[in-house]
């Protein structure tokens, strides 16, 4: 995976705000968010995917193929299997930060707060 080293200024203007709402458009699937997160600390096959999202191979083999087109997920053949991973932890930043923003919705002092305050 790549880290990036400096932050750049975004402009208000640019054309990645375009891109940016391409991505958000993406990821605006609950069994993309869910494949997403599976997906955070290791390479899966889609059986171990489909068991982990409850969703059939076929359905998770197209919304792997979506993430795929958007270069969030890459692929490592061994043999006849595929495996999948996340490109970088980009995907897995902004996930896991979407979630954070919706338990803020809906509690005062959300899950991810509380795990922190537990000695």
């Amino acid at each position: 995976m790549h880290e990036d080293t400096q932050e750049p200024r975004l402009e208000v203007g640019s054309h990645d705000v375009d891109m940016a709402v391409e991505v958000f458009a993406l990821l605006a699937d609950p069994t993309r968010v869910r494949i997403i997160l599976a997906l955070r600390d290791e390479e899966l096959s889609v059986n171990h995917l489909a068991d982990i999202v409850d969703k059939s191979p076929t359905s998770v083999s197209q919304h792997l193929a979506k993430l795929r087109w958007g270069r969030i997920v890459q692929t490592r053949q061994d043999g006849n299997r595929v495996f999948y991973s996340l490109v970088d932890e980009h995907a897995r930043t902004l996930v896991t930060q979407a979630v954070y923003q919706a338990q803020h919705a809906v509690d005062d002092v959300p899950a991810h707060h509380r795990a922190r305050m537990t000695p």
